[in-house]
């Protein structure tokens, strides 16, 4: 539904919206609530700059200084020396939409939106459409004249000037190697917002900040084909964050960064998200809100769920039908809906995989199957691959899969965001749509809201996850408190394929407790929430954590943090129908009491089972209890310990 209205009373400054002040135009768009502001200005050079602020206690608090705008094509700057052309009215978009995955499935979006035009002294024109919400604001390029011909963008002047120190979360941006993409780095825990990053490639999305009026997260929403996904430059002197193309050597130097396109063309969103507290970065919707309604008519096939998984406790599994056949019996004992087969499965040997998915038929799991991305773009041996990347075989592909009753792929190695690359992502969901194929892209970009877009969509890698247990001496140690960072960065803007819930030790051995893997069930959210650990870890579990395994849902009506600090803990409460799940994890090395305020949900008496560390980090202690209504929930941890509970 879209409602248009004019805002007659928008102040700035005291000055009426489209009035002019010290020679500068200023446009501003409120929010629903009137408690976010973004203002767009034209200097009297031509130049254009925005600014954001934040309504606090009935003042105006800036978050967002004047930070420039300004985008060059191949033919044209918008830069410098645009000129004023037009401004809408306010209108209002107000949006009901459903989800397949996330932290929440029926949405209800409302934010009001302005587009103004401008014009360089050639003629060629450029919008600047902006949207506030009530949790922050987005805003984009648009070049809206109507051409066959076909024009290039070679950069943008984006930034974000944060308006006051503080703390920064922030992952660099890896630099490309044969089997790194770029999002696959620990987050920086709360260095000074400012700070450059470690290596050229600089920064990724999303990225974190706390300052003395404010929690801000700023990233990106709705890449497109035909555009690139951008990530954020190395220096940020002055607390400037600007956005910058993909690095030219991604994708082994096979495709351009630059991107082209005929006219009209929008670029993806930029977006703000702002509050108080760490709840409006938990529990935003804006990222998917940004994006285009689904694609797909009848998306009743998306079964989101659980999965086993092979290759975590033996990378050869994929290769030998006797290894991965224990693995579908335990998704079956555990009621789990999916096993998926890793890299290498068409050099299996003792069976084919034909003979895997009827076996798993039998058993009523799901088969989900892994795919190289490449193609040339890049090197990984792992196979299959030159199929995904090539639209005749990946349409055979899918027909394929559909015929034997696949319900899923696992697509690898893209590394790069190019905008070849970000092509190839959607031309995967559409053809993989057409064939009722779910998708879980690894070695990825973050998410950029597609998944409303294209409902197939059930996860995305772009996170340094359990898979390290294997790789990276530092990961345990790190896990500890990086585990606590990710709710309020990497996985609020989209399902987080982590794959969690390891007890047992690969390599280097975990530091969490078993409290502490248990807990990221329900804090990590994911569409298919693949179990990472070996057979015997979740048979030989004590009744009560393997009962809640068997319980746990993987998509949820209402997704609530009761507590939390980057790099310290993260307590959240997400809701199934009628039954409230808890998770929380210490991001410490000392014990810790948490007495949780439980507020926030619905007010009245519950039986809960709480499922906590024991008297080592590799025990569980359960209790049940009765929370009265008013009551708080009171639970002891061990040092990077957590916990798992279940209201009813």
């Amino acid at each position: 539904m879209k409602k248009l209205f004019l805002q007659t009373m928008m102040i700035l400054s005291g000055c009426i919206l489209l009035s002019c002040s010290s020679g500068e135009n200023h446009w501003s768009v409120l929010s629903p609530s009137g408690n976010m502001r973004y203002t767009i200005t034209l200097s009297e050079t031509g130049s254009l700059a925005y600014t954001f602020d934040m309504l606090d206690s009935g003042n105006w608090k800036t978050l967002i200084t004047p930070s420039p705008l300004g985008i060059s094509r191949s033919d044209v700057s918008f830069t410098e020396n645009l000129k004023f052309i037009s401004a809408t009215p306010s209108l209002t978009i107000e949006e009901n939409y459903k989800l397949k995955v996330g932290k929440k499935l029926s949405i209800h979006s409302t934010a009001n939106e302005i587009t103004v035009t401008f014009a360089s002294p050639t003629g060629q024109q450029v919008q600047v459409v902006a949207r506030a919400f009530d949790d922050g604001a987005a805003f984009r390029y648009r070049f809206p004249k109507i051409s066959d011909s076909t024009f290039e963008v070679h950069g943008e002047s984006t930034a974000f000037v944060i308006a006051e120190e503080g703390k920064a979360w922030t992952q660099p941006y890896d630099k490309i190697t044969t089997y790194s993409p770029g999002y696959e780095r620990y987050y920086e825990n709360g260095i000074p917002i400012g700070t450059s990053a470690p290596g050229e490639e600089g920064w990724c999305f999303p990225a974190l900040f706390e300052t003395p009026s404010a929690w801000i997260m700023i990233t990106e929403a709705g890449a497109m084909p035909g555009y690139f996904a951008s990530h954020l430059a190395q220096q940020a002197d002055g607390r400037k964050y600007s956005i910058k193309l993909p690095e030219a050597t991604e994708a082994n130097n096979t495709v351009s960064n630059i991107a082209t396109s005929t006219l009209p063309w929008d670029m993806p969103w930029r977006v703000i998200i702002a509050g108080k507290d760490l709840a409006s970065m938990v529990e935003t919707h804006a990222v998917t809100s940004l994006n285009l309604p689904s694609q797909i008519a009848d998306d009743s096939w998306v079964i989101p769920g659980r999965a086993t998984w092979s290759w975590w406790s033996e990378w050869s599994s994929p290769k030998n039908y006797a290894a991965m056949t224990p693995f579908i019996d335990l998704a079956a004992a555990m009621g789990w809906e999916y096993f998926l087969v890793d890299a290498n499965w068409d050099m299996m040997t003792g069976g084919n995989i034909e003979q895997l998915i009827s076996y798993a038929r039998t058993k009523n799991v799901g088969i989900l199957m892994w795919y190289n991305s490449g193609g040339p773009h890049n090197d990984v041996t792992e196979r299959p691959r030159d199929i995904m990347n090539d639209p005749l075989k990946r349409l055979a592909e899918f027909r394929k899969l559909d015929s034997l009753g696949v319900k899923g792929v696992k697509v690898d190695f893209f590394q790069s965001d190019k905008p070849a690359i970000i092509q190839q992502y959607f031309d995967i969901l559409r053809d993989a749509a057409q064939y009722k194929i779910m998708v879980n892209f690894h070695g990825c970009t973050m998410p950029r809201g597609w998944e409303r877009t294209w409902p197939n969509l059930v996860c995305m890698e772009a996170v340094r996850g359990a898979e390290c247990y294997a790789f990276d001496e530092q990961f345990p140690a790190k896990a500890v408190w990086y585990n606590t960072i990710l709710p309020f960065t990497r996985n609020a803007v989209g399902s987080m394929d982590y794959t969690p819930v390891a007890f047992t030790n690969q390599k280097y051995p975990h530091q969490t407790s078993y409290g502490h893997e248990l807990a990221l069930s329900i804090v990590f959210e994911s569409g298919i929430l693949h179990y990472a650990d070996r057979v015997a870890a979740y048979t030989s579990l004590p009744y009560a954590p393997k009962e809640f395994l068997k319980q746990i849902p993987t998509v949820w009506d209402e997704t609530i943090l009761l507590s939390g600090y980057p790099g310290k803990e993260c307590v959240i409460a997400r809701n199934h129908g009628d039954t409230w799940y808890i998770g929380g994890i210490n991001g410490t090395t000392e014990e810790k009491t948490w007495e949780i305020d439980l507020k926030r949900l619905p007010q009245r008496d519950y039986t809960a089972t709480i499922i906590t560390d024991g008297a080592t980090t590799t025990e569980f202690s359960t209790e049940a209890i009765v929370i009265k209504q008013g009551e708080k929930l009171k639970v002891n941890v061990l040092g990077a310990g957590g916990f798992a509970a279940v209201l009813r």
